[in-house]
């Protein structure tokens, strides 16, 4: 079986063989043929859903973090906003003002 088989149409040859065994008119010999190649199918299938969910999950963990990043320096303007009109201190942002 490729690894080069793209999904859909895997998932597609995996339903026909079903199909096929479920009629119940395949000869034994054909019929363990078409199961084995089912579950390379099968195979194939898990290992490009499995890919796909890892590449969702780098991507919203990757925009996750991006908006922590921003959420924190936000946090950040206000924290030094407050301490200025404290007495706490002058901040850059209040001098360029």
């Amino acid at each position: 079986m490729e690894d080069d088989i793209k999904f859909e149409k895997a998932l597609d040859q995996l339903e026909k063989i079903v199909t096929d065994l479920e009629s119940g008119d395949l000869a034994l010999d054909e019929a363990l043929k078409r199961y084995e190649e089912g579950v390379k199918l099968s195979r194939a299938c898990t290992k490009k859903i499995s890919e796909a969910e890892k590449k969702i999950e780098f991507l919203t963990r990757s925009l996750n973090e991006a908006g922590d990043v921003s959420s924190e320096s936000e946090g950040s303007k206000k924290s030094d906003k407050k301490k200025a009109k404290k007495g706490g201190g002058e901040t850059d942002s209040d001098f360029l003002l």
